[in-house]
């Protein structure tokens, strides 16, 4: 149990931060003021950020992680909230997704069910494609299409987004969880094509082929990044603490190395307006929802 003990851990701290996180997303609030304060939280509650907290409201349906000097507000949108932790590398992935509209009640409680009844099924031996093809029949009775080239993954120490990969829509694919595996279920849902793609600039970045590089900036990035293994950190808490000039003339060096991987925001391809739910999960004989409070 004693290695359990970090992801549970994790996994509440995790559902504490979304907890707090969602009562802060308000008209007139600055996306990146509670992305600040929901980080620190996480802190405050004694874990690590296992991803920079991300906003991704409207058509985008993830990877928004606002700059230091962005002044978007919250007004009128459906603002899907990710939190991610980490204890000793053990993580805990949720998520939620708010009305600030009054227009798209629905469209938040496809996503909730069919993480619901997703969680319901989830046992040692259950199919990847069973999960999905359940995420897939609720959402879609909601009148709702799933986000099909975005899933739930498999999680590890310092891995967010490992093996397997779990499907928001029937696949056919047989293979089965397995004792042991710590997973997170997470249906999107959306009004549009079902499909995202990348749009903008990347905001957030990961390690993924350490070496050495030619210019001081570089260095200087690269001696933060590295406290971050190979989990997502975000341009901002960078410069912040380097400044904005050394800190994007150092990742461009870094990205042309080939030594970071950069997510952009990733939206709806026609524009559909999206919502995300999201749970971390043991698998064994009685599976244990890691990230419920």
């Amino acid at each position: 149990m004693a290695e359990l003990d970090d992801w549970i851990t994790a996994g509440r701290i995790a559902a504490q931060a979304l907890d707090y996180g969602g009562t802060l997303i308000k008209p007139g609030v600055k996306i990146v003021d509670v992305c600040d304060k929901v980080d620190a939280k996480i802190r405050e509650l004694g874990g690590e950020p296992a991803f920079p907290t991300q906003v991704s409201c409207d058509h985008i349906a993830a990877h928004f992680c606002p700059d230091a000097d962005d002044a978007t507000v919250f007004d009128k949108q459906v603002a899907s909230l990710d939190v991610g932790v980490h204890v000793n590398g053990a993580i805990g992935d949720n998520a939620l997704t708010i009305d600030l509209s009054g227009k798209h009640a629905d469209l938040l409680k496809a996503s909730r069910e069919a993480v619901d009844a997703a969680l319901k099924i989830v046992q040692i031996g259950t199919t990847l494609s069973e999960i999905g093809t359940t995420i897939q029949e609720v959402i879609e009775s909601h009148g709702f299409v799933p986000i099909r080239n975005l899933s739930g993954h498999g999680l590890e120490r310092y891995g967010i987004h490992t093996g397997p990969t779990i499907p928001n829509i029937d696949t056919g694919d047989p293979t089965p969880l397995e004792d042991g595996m710590f997973i997170a279920i997470e249906p999107f849902a959306s009004t549009g094509s079902g499909s995202v793609q990348d749009s903008g600039d990347a905001t957030i970045f990961s390690l993924v082929n350490p070496k050495g590089v030619r210019s001081q900036f570089a260095r200087d990035v690269m001696k933060e990044i590295e406290q971050y293994k190979t989990l997502p950190f975000t341009t901002r808490w960078i410069t912040q603490k380097l400044g904005k000039g050394k800190t994007l003339f150092g990742l461009r060096e870094l990205m042309q190395a080939g030594v970071l991987e950069g997510y952009p925001p990733l939206v709806d391809s026609k524009r559909g307006i999206t919502s995300q739910a999201e749970h971390s999960v043991f698998v064994c004989d009685k599976p244990i929802v890691l990230t419920r409070l």
